[in-house]
């Protein structure tokens, strides 16, 4: 509300290097200071050229000669200082003319990397638009501080497109309503579109309604940002809403206690949290206790923390119903909560997944303690912990890691997973066909192959057999194979049988040879042999992917 990206509106040229916005502001955040004494003669020269020259008011000009910083800078890099700053810079403007909406733009407020997209095309003295200087000349009178007009540009720049006369029959229209001069002010600076079209009727509702609570307009004004925009229609949709959740008394108290709800981005954060709770099958009775219960918090900010707790439950994999439960029963507790990441909650509570998800529905109170700012305290080890341990031990034991206590304490970090997962998996790999002993050695050499489930395992070890033809016992001169991803192995696999079909690779090449090298390698030594290659490559790479 109030944006608008107006690209093809360029400056022509003009003492700044060609560039984007952001190169602009990259280039100017920090202004050096200019001497006093220069920046007072620098600023006494533009003043002269403006009012004298190009019959600026001599208000207009004053203000741009003393408030447009960057433009100066800007200015001075360009002249020759021959006796003095004055003088010289007079000469220099004398036979190069300036665009007068550079310093103009900067004056009303607005930063070079703020003003650059939406500098006129083709024109370059305030007096080439005379209907745009007419509008900003009534803005002024009306009483709004120059240094805020540009946010109002910024803003709605149809207001200063508005016909010869048009704009002040739309400020006497407002006060015709009863709407005081200073809260008009604040109006227009806040949402400067009630002045684009008719009497904006839903910002005149939204003000009806308040009054009938009794919020004053003072009241509004106070809880209106001048550098927010306002959509009154978003805020009308929420008084609305809250009309049919509350009786009047309580929705008189949650306004007061929390202006925030309407105001906040107009009332969107309000209405996208009210979505999302009935999207979890939130009752719209308990929306209201929730509302009633609102804590101390910027709106958007609850919203982020309550969408932040969602995602923090689906990443350590809590069923979907279990989440929906946590959701609607404890709404105020998640939406105050700014929990830490997930791979750091799990790395600071020394505690997997599973049994985090339970131990959170059984103490959702904890939350609190794992917000950022807060030092977490790991869990006590349970009673499952302690079996998953003596299991792991034993696992680790069976392989022979006993007879050196270092490598039993390196093994407990590189093998993941509970004690009775890990015997699982490795129990997969035998059953497939392998000897024991043949698994302990691949497991040795490659321990990260445990660290899968067994469903993962045991679908590599199907495309390994049945899919790419390969013997079971390839596994125990590559064990590593079942710590490649399948669209990697698949990949590898579908590049190097056509470079073998088109004669371009050996026909007995190793599988570890084809899927263990780098990207980088097997391209050089192997794809780009054939003058195909890369383009075959992207093309399988594309096939593989749109089937993951």
């Amino acid at each position: 509300m109030g944006s608008f990206h107006l690209s093809q509106r360029q400056n022509p040229r003009f003492y700044r290097s060609k560039g984007s916005a952001v190169a602009v502001k990259r280039e100017v955040l920090e202004v050096p200071k200019i001497p006093r004494a220069t920046l007072k003669e620098a600023q006494a020269a533009l003043l002269e050229y403006l009012h004298w020259t190009r019959s600026i008011p001599f208000m207009d000009a004053e203000n741009m000669s003393k408030n447009s910083p960057h433009f100066l800078r800007n200015l001075l890099e360009k002249v020759n200082i021959v006796k003095d700053v004055r003088s010289s810079m007079a000469r220099f403007l004398r036979y190069h003319p300036i665009n007068e909406f550079e310093p103009f733009f900067e004056s009303l407020g607005l930063k070079p990397w703020e003003y650059t997209p939406l500098l006129p095309r083709n024109l370059m003295f305030l007096s080439d638009d005379s209907l745009f200087f007419e509008n900003y000349r009534v803005l002024c009178q009306f009483g709004i501080e120059r240094n805020k007009i540009g946010r109002i540009y910024k803003k709605a720049i149809q207001v200063f497109q508005l016909e010869s006369g048009a704009l002040p029959l739309k400020l006497q229209a407002y006060q015709e309503l009863g709407l005081s001069h200073s809260f008009m002010v604040k109006i227009i600076v806040c949402s400067p579109c009630v002045l684009i079209g008719d009497v904006d009727m839903k910002f005149i509702k939204v003000l009806e309604i308040l009054r009938s609570m009794g919020f004053d307009h003072a009241w509004i004004q106070e809880h209106l940002a001048d550098q927010d925009s306002y959509n009154w229609g978003l805020i009308l949709r929420v008084l609305n809403i809250f009309s049919e959740m509350f009786c009047s008394n309580e929705l008189v108290r949650l306004i007061s206690q929390h202006p925030g709800l309407l105001f906040e981005g107009s009332g969107y954060a309000t209405i996208s949290l009210i979505g999302f709770l009935l999207k979890f099958g939130h009752p719209i009775d308990q929306i209201s206790s929730m509302f009633l219960q609102f804590p101390k918090i910027q709106v958007q900010q609850f919203v982020s923390n309550l969408i932040k707790c969602f995602v923090f439950f689906h990443e350590i994999e809590m069923e979907v119903d279990e989440i929906a439960k946590l959701v609607c029963s404890y709404t105020v507790l998640l939406g105050s909560c700014r929990l830490k990441k997930t791979n750091s909650l799990l790395s600071n509570l020394n505690v997997g997944k599973k049994r985090l998800c339970k131990y959170i529905q059984e103490n959702p109170q904890e939350l609190s303690k794992w917000v950022i700012g807060l030092r977490i305290v790991p869990l006590p080890d349970s009673g499952e912990d302690i079996e998953s341990k003596r299991l792991k031990m034993k696992f680790l034991l069976d392989l022979g890691y006993g007879e050196n206590p270092n490598m039993m304490n390196k093994a407990f970090k590189v093998f993941r997973g509970r004690g009775g997962e890990l015997q699982e998996r490795f129990d997969s790999i035998v059953n497939a066909g392998l000897d024991k002993a043949d698994v302990s050695e691949m497991v040795t050499v490659s321990p990260q192959i445990l660290n899968q489930s067994k469903t993962v395992i045991q679908s590599k070890i199907d495309i390994l057999v049945n899919e790419l033809g390969y013997p079971l016992s390839s596994l125990v001169s590559f064990p590593s194979f079942l710590s490649y991803t399948t669209q990697r192995v698949r990949l590898r696999m579908a590049m190097y049988n056509w470079l073998k079909d088109h004669k371009k690779a050996e026909p007995d090449l190793a599988l570890s040879t084809i899927v263990a090298c780098s990207d980088k390698i097997f391209l050089n030594q192997y794809v780009n042999h054939h003058p195909s290659g890369p383009r075959v490559w992207q093309d399988l790479k594309a096939e593989l992917s749109m089937d993951k």
